[in-house]
C-alpha cells in the first residue's frame, strides 16, 4: 500500500451491547486502529447512547485510542467526566449552541488535559465555521450522514468537504486530523480516500452478518488508499463499479 496508511476507526454504535467486551476482542483482532464512541444525549440529537462510564469502561476493555464523538448539546457541562475516561481524542459538534468563547475554552480544556481537541461539521454546515478555532484545534469531523443514528446511508455529495478540511490545516500550518463520520464502507471508502480523509470512520459495515469482519476491515483499508491514490477527479470519472460504489452513491464532481 506505500507508506501512507489509513486509519480505520471502528463505530459500535450498531454492536451487541451485550457483549462489549467480544466486540472489542473482535475489533482488536480485525485490526481496527481507534474505536469510535458516539454518545448521544436525546436532545441535541433524537436518539440516546451511553456516557462517560461507558466510555470509561472502554478504556478498561482496550489499550486501542478512543475517539469520543460529543452529539450532546453542552459539551463544555460534561467534558471533565469524558476527560477521566483518557480518549485520545474528543471532538464536539460546531452547531452546538455556545458562544465562540466557550467553544474556544472547552477545546483548550480538552487540549490541556493532552487530549486531541476535535469539531464536527454535520452535512449543512460549512466546513469553514471551524476556521476560527484552528489554533485550539486537532481534529476536524466531517459528517457524510446527519448525526444521531447509525446505518444511514453516505452522503456523496458532502465528501469534498474534506479536502477543505485539510486544507484549512494546511493553510494554518497544522498538523490537525481529517476524520469522516458517516456510511463509509467498502462502497464508499474509495470516495472518502481520495477526497483526503485520514481516519475513516466505520460501524454499521464492520457488523453484517455474512461478513468477515477482518475481510471488511482490509477492504475499507484497500479502497481507501485506492481513492487517496487516484484522486477526486479520477474517481468522479470512473464507473461507480470500478470504485466499488452503487448508483445511489456516485462519486461527487470535483469542481
Amino acid at each position: 500500500m506505500g507508506d501512507w496508511r489509513p486509519q480505520i476507526a471502528a463505530s459500535i454504535l450498531t454492536a451487541d451491547f451485550g457483549h462489549l467486551d467480544r466486540v472489542v476482542s473482535k475489533l482488536e483482532k480485525a485490526g481496527v486502529d481507534r474505536l469510535h464512541l458516539d454518545v448521544m444525549d436525546g436532545h441535541f440529537v433524537p436518539n440516546i447512547t451511553f456516557g462517560p462510564d461507558v466510555v470509561a469502561a472502554f478504556r478498561r476493555l482496550t489499550d486501542l485510542p478512543l475517539d469520543v464523538h460529543l452529539m450532546i448539546s453542552e459539551p463544555a457541562r460534561y467534558i471533565d467526566r469524558f476527560l477521566a475516561g483518557e480518549p485520545e481524542t474528543v471532538s464536539f459538534h460546531i452547531e452546538a449552541d455556545a458562544s465562540d468563547e466557550r467553544i474556544d475554552r472547552t477545546l483548550r480544556t480538552i487540549q490541556e488535559a493532552g487530549v486531541g481537541a476535535g469539531l464536527a461539521v454535520s452535512p449543512a454546515t460549512p466546513v469553514a465555521a471551524v476556521a476560527p478555532y484552528l489554533d485550539s484545534l486537532d481534529v476536524i469531523m466531517i459528517m457524510t450522514v446527519e448525526p444521531g443514528f447509525g446505518g444511514q446511508r453516505f452522503m456523496a455529495d458532502v465528501a469534498p468537504k474534506l479536502t477543505e478540511a485539510v486544507g484549512l490545516f494546511a493553510a494554518h500550518g497544522t498538523p490537525g486530523a481529517v476524520h469522516v463520520d458517516g456510511g463509509v464502507s467498502r462502497d464508499t471508502a474509495a470516495v472518502v480516500g481520495a477526497w483526503g480523509a485520514e481516519v475513516c470512520v466505520v460501524g454499521s459495515a464492520l457488523f453484517q452478518r455474512g461478513r468477515d469482519t477482518a475481510d471488511e476491515v482490509r477492504l475499507v483499508r484497500e479502497r481507501i488508499w485506492e481513492g487517496r491514490h487516484s484522486g477526486p477527479a479520477t474517481m468522479a470519472t470512473r464507473s461507480p463499479r470500478a470504485v466499488g460504489l452503487d448508483a445511489r452513491v456516485a462519486a461527487p464532481d470535483p469542481r
